[in-house]
């Protein structure tokens, strides 16, 4: 018999504060709350039909994320992405990335090649139905998909923000992004190179993926 309940108490399922988090982290991905909206208090927890005790919780979990901004005697706004958070951004999203490839790398990379192959060919058929904002998901399935079999829950916590900001860019791109586009090859190369068992060629890839993305993404304006 141990104590350790009275210290953390009972698991329970996911915590109120957690889904109002989850909710306005996918508003601000999609651009629903757009960067610079200041976060009324009393307006969102009239919307979301919730209390401010856990809004207020959930806020603060964005804060610490870096989503939310506190302005002093101003409020809470929305980040505004720069050129070079942008950077910033991508060149996290690296780093994040090359190791998850080198931990599927030590488990089975010929599965995750083929599973990130079933993922291209749903961009391939929104590339080919000229839907941006379809081949954006997929893009982004991809890259949370290539993390997630890398089997480090850290690594996925990580990654979970820098998507949610990246996000935020495509939804800047929706209308200028061209469709059909290079996404489809770039991620093909990258996945046939994972069922080759080219390790080197697999980190290359990403290294360059990331910067074409940061240079597209700069070249088009979605940055501020």
């Amino acid at each position: 018999m141990t104590t350790l309940g009275r210290f953390i108490g009972p698991v329970d399922r996911e915590s109120t504060p957690s889904i109002i988090a989850r909710k306005l982290r996918e508003a601000i991905a999609h651009g629903e709350l757009r960067p610079g909206t200041q976060l009324g208090e009393a307006d969102l927890a009239r919307e979301l039909g919730v209390s401010r005790g856990p809004l207020r919780e959930a806020m603060q979990r964005l804060t610490q994320e870096g989503l939310l901004i506190s302005i002093r005697n101003r409020g809470l706004f929305v980040i505004e992405l720069t050129d070079d958070d942008v950077y910033d951004i991508y060149v996290a999203r690296t780093a994040v990335e090359r190791a998850a490839a080198a931990e599927i790398f030590r488990r089975d990379p010929v599965a995750a090649g083929t599973r990130l192959a079933s993922i291209i060919k749903k961009m391939a058929k929104a590339s080919d139905r000229m839907d941006g904002e379809k081949i954006g998901a997929a893009d982004l399935e991809f890259h949370e998909e290539l993390v997630r079999m890398a089997q480090s829950p850290r690594l996925s916590r990580m990654h979970h923000t820098l998507l949610t900001e990246t996000r935020m860019c495509v939804t800047a791109l929706q209308e200028t992004y061209p469709a059909p586009d290079d996404r489809v090859p770039e991620h093909n190369e990258i996945a046939d190179a994972f069922i080759a068992g080219d390790a080197e060629l697999v980190d290359r890839l990403l290294i360059e993926h990331m910067r074409d993305a940061v240079v597209r993404l700069g070249s088009r304006g979605a940055a501020t």
